[in-house]
């Protein structure tokens, strides 16, 4: 906000339900609003969700500027929506690339979060992935276009634990994706993306939600995270397990 004049969101976003505290979910890349679809009936009952869409994916705009693509860029537009939606605190959940932001948002705002949710995230806490790498992949995916898009491992087509349903939704929303603008994401996001060195300043309750079998301190190291609580969400009886970091 500058002075009493609430900035426009840039970012694609809907609200569904009528009642309960909002409730902020961001997807991760080469998704869209459909990743939380089989989500929303339940959500509902206890949130109002506020569904957002990646630039350049869904409906968001992809604009031409690389500084809309930065992490801090995301983390302002994320309180651009807040404002403009005149909630002091909210709850946020961030899949894979967009929990590395609302993570992010959660270290630069947690007078704002409630409490936060992340899942299937190691952009969010591995180390940053080579600059020069991701420009590569950002040039072959600008030359080969969808070809090369379709060849991608995150493509929803190569998702084994999809629904047929919401595969077909999110490969039809890849028809709307706009390539400079995932490209901008490959080239000014992904590499910056990594809240690892930070995440021990953690102020906000946090719920993991991991795959089975994902064992989380062999993959991010031990300590990191205050405040966490972990779930194991594809287990047949799901199990929570506490992770407290004493930084001192």
């Amino acid at each position: 906000m500058r002075g009493d004049k609430i900035e426009e969101p840039l970012l694609y976003y809907e609200v569904h339900g009528t009642q309960g505290p909002y409730l902020l979910l961001v997807h991760g890349i080469l998704s869209s609003r459909v990743q939380w679809m089989p989500n929303l009936e339940a959500l509902t009952a206890f949130f109002r969700p506020v569904i957002v869409e990646l630039l350049g994916h869904g409906r968001s705009p992809a604009p031409d500027d690389p500084e809309c693509y930065t992490p801090d860029r995301y983390v302002r537009e994320f309180e651009s929506i807040r404002e403009k939606l005149g909630v002091d605190r909210w709850f946020v959940c961030g899949q894979s690339l967009g929990a590395s932001l609302t993570l992010r948002y959660g270290l630069n705002h947690p007078e704002h979060i409630i409490a936060q949710i992340f899942t299937n995230s190691r952009s969010a806490l591995a180390e940053n992935l080579p600059e020069e790498r991701m420009k590569k992949v950002a040039k072959r995916l600008e030359e080969g276009g969808r070809k090369v898009l379709e060849e991608f491992p995150l493509h929803p087509s190569q998702n084994r634990h999809l629904t047929f349903k919401i595969k077909e939704a999110l490969i039809d929303d890849l028809n709307l994706i706009n390539f400079q603008g995932l490209s901008h994401n490959l080239q000014y996001l992904v590499p910056r993306c990594s809240v690892r060195k930070m995440i021990h300043e953690n102020q906000v309750p946090t719920l993991l939600v991991r795959e089975q079998g994902l064992i989380f301190n062999r993959v991010f190291g031990t300590g990191i995270l205050r405040q966490l609580l972990m779930l194991d969400g594809l287990a047949r009886y799901p199990v929570c397990h506490t992770w407290t970091h004493n930084p001192g």
